[in-house]
């Protein structure tokens, strides 16, 4: 186990897979700070070899999801125009969620239902939008930043004595104004598994961001993701090993030194 890394990259496929190099080698990272810049039309830098190969790996599995569709969890990119009303996003997510709960794979909850519609009842009413509240209040002139933060976690329905529960992993979502125009971004994971969900976490924090940023007229310049701890993921370190090694050698053709 390592105590803590700091990981900082203008790409986002190489801050992933130097994420998975170190937990192959370690196991454990406590805290590991993955800080993901180089953003152009708020869209990350990515290698695209290396998504395409983690995804091929995740779709030989049955119930794993894509680097997309763990990211569309976080912010559903689809259904999301940058030149309508940022309404018509919230309204859009709010008539398939009942849809998308009933996936037992979400009887928890999805990230993004939790940012807009907290501590909804079970006719789905009622709920806060907490992301509505912190663009409404930034575009008011009220930049305090301990306004600009998202709940995830609810101890109404996450404090239970579960031995094994995953959902939600991502505790918080917090955004701060960087330099004369940017945003930065900070989710913070109880645990985050790197082969499993990691990239498309760090996809989803930045697709969020963009929105966020967009709406705020400002630029995403940083996004940051904080684990503690961080896991290599229910694969077998001999696996891991051999992605990582195929990983390794997508990166040496395109003359990255890792």
């Amino acid at each position: 186990m390592r105590r803590s890394l700091t990981i900082e990259e203008g790409n986002l496929s190489i801050a992933w897979a130097r994420a998975l190099f170190c937990v192959v080698e370690e196991g454990e990272i406590s805290p590991l700070t993955v800080v993901i810049r180089g953003f152009e039309d708020g869209k990350p830098a990515e290698v695209e070899p290396i998504r395409r190969l983690l995804d091929d790996a995740l779709g030989a599995e049955d119930k794993a999801l894509s680097c997309h569709e763990v990211a569309n969890t976080i912010f559903p990119v689809s259904l999301w125009n940058p030149g309508t009303d940022r309404t018509q996003l919230y309204e859009r997510y709010l008539r398939i969620m009942p849809r998308v709960l009933r996936d037992r794979r979400n009887r928890y909850g999805v990230y993004f239902q939790r940012m807009i519609a907290f501590g909804h009842n079970a006719d789905y009413e009622g709920g806060v939008n907490q992301l509505e509240h912190i663009i409404q209040t930034w575009n008011g002139g009220n930049h305090r930043r301990s306004a600009l933060q998202a709940a995830i976690f609810d101890p109404r329905k996450d404090h239970t004595n579960q031995r094994m529960r995953g959902f939600p992993c991502l505790q918080q979502v917090a955004f701060a104004p960087q330099g004369p125009d940017g945003l930065e971004v900070t989710g913070f994971y109880a645990t985050q598994y790197i082969y499993e969900r990691a990239y498309g976490n760090y996809l989803g924090l930045c697709r969020l961001g963009h929105f966020v940023a967009h709406e705020m007229g400002r630029d995403l310049t940083q996004v940051n993701c904080v684990s503690s701890p961080a896991l290599g993921g229910n694969k077998t370190k001999s696996f891991l090993r051999g992605l990582a090694g195929d990983i390794g050698s997508i990166l040496d053709k395109l003359g990255e030194d890792m």
